[in-house]
């Protein structure tokens, strides 16, 4: 078999270069187009990458702050300080105040379990609390004095205002 001679036929030769041009100009214009398209999607990936790690960053931002606001709360519902006032002491005629200050702390001594308690738990336990420092004897200059609770309030500051009232 032989090849035919078509290099004597203009109208093959015609269109054989015609089909390599239009070969080589629909190649130019495939990466021309696909270059194009490359482009535009590396853009755009490169933005979403930025966005992405910028929403990353916020929400590392966002969980510590969530972490410190949930510190701060759980330390407001804890017991965290005990205040305790005797108001009338002046009514049975007692000017040391020294004698005074001991009491309060030996009041809050009594109280002290209740720091670093659970807010919730300490408030269930109010009962128990109220009956131990009405039970509280307490002698001052050889005088025996009851406590009588005006007002207790809790917070993460317990506050205790009591009245003396004689035994």
């Amino acid at each position: 078999m032989r090849v035919p001679p078509l290099y004597r036929k203009p109208s093959w030769q015609r269109f054989l270069a015609g089909a390599v041009v239009g070969g080589c100009l629909s190649w130019i214009i495939f990466l021309f187009m696909f270059g194009a398209l490359q482009e535009k999607q590396s853009k755009k990936i490169s933005t979403q990458k930025s966005i992405i790690e910028d929403l990353q960053n916020d929400i590392l931002i966002w969980q510590k702050e969530y972490k410190q606001i949930n510190q701060k709360n759980a330390e407001l519902l804890i017991v965290q300080n005990l205040q305790v006032k005797i108001n009338n002491y002046k009514k049975y005629n007692i000017v040391d105040s020294q004698s005074i200050f001991e009491a309060e702390e030996a009041i809050k001594k009594d109280l002290n379990s209740l720091l670093a308690k659970d807010l919730d738990t300490v408030y269930k336990n109010r009962e128990l609390i109220l009956k131990t420092l009405e039970n509280k004897t307490i002698t001052i200059n050889n005088r025996r004095y009851k406590l009588v609770i005006k007002d207790i309030f809790f917070y993460s500051n317990i506050v205790v205002n009591l009245e003396l009232k004689l035994a």
